[in-house]
């Protein structure tokens, strides 16, 4: 019998990912902003967004400070984040929380698929959320988002 071993927690793409993040940022201008640190792992992520006259993301900037994973969870958040609203930010938080947590299945957002080895490692937990709860943080001033 062969044991299966686990996905390789920083893959290829995931670092590739991370470097992804110097098209979005910060700008202090943007209305929108949050700070946003980790207690377990001492990640911390700036955020500046700004709405679009329907209520949705038009603009995005980050400054991170995190492991790969953290940085790559951010850029999946940016890169896909362009006329998301406020409730499917919230809604894909709450979904990545649960499936941290061993409940449910990634949530549909683009490329989350790549973070999926970072379950296992919940160390790693705390980077993987934090720039979803600043997003969250920035859109609501703090009401939503776990």
């Amino acid at each position: 019998m062969t044991a299966t071993r686990p996905a390789k927690l920083y893959s290829p793409a995931l670092l590739g990912l991370a470097t992804g993040l110097a098209r979005f940022p910060f700008d202090p201008a943007l209305p929108l902003q949050a700070e946003a640190r980790s207690r377990t792992c001492g990640s911390a992520v700036t955020i500046g967004l700004v709405l679009d006259q329907h209520g949705c993301i038009a603009g995005i900037g980050m400054q991170i400070s995190a492991c790969a994973i953290g940085q790559a969870s951010a850029a999946l958040l940016a890169e896909s984040a362009a006329g998301a609203d406020a409730g499917s930010i919230t809604t894909t938080t709450e979904a990545l929380e649960r499936w941290l947590a061993g409940e449910g299945t990634l949530p549909p957002w683009s490329g989350l698929a790549v973070l999926a080895p970072a379950r296992e490692h919940t160390g790693r937990h705390g980077a993987l959320l934090l720039p979803w709860k600043a997003a969250c943080m920035a859109l609501s001033s703090g009401a939503a988002c776990g």
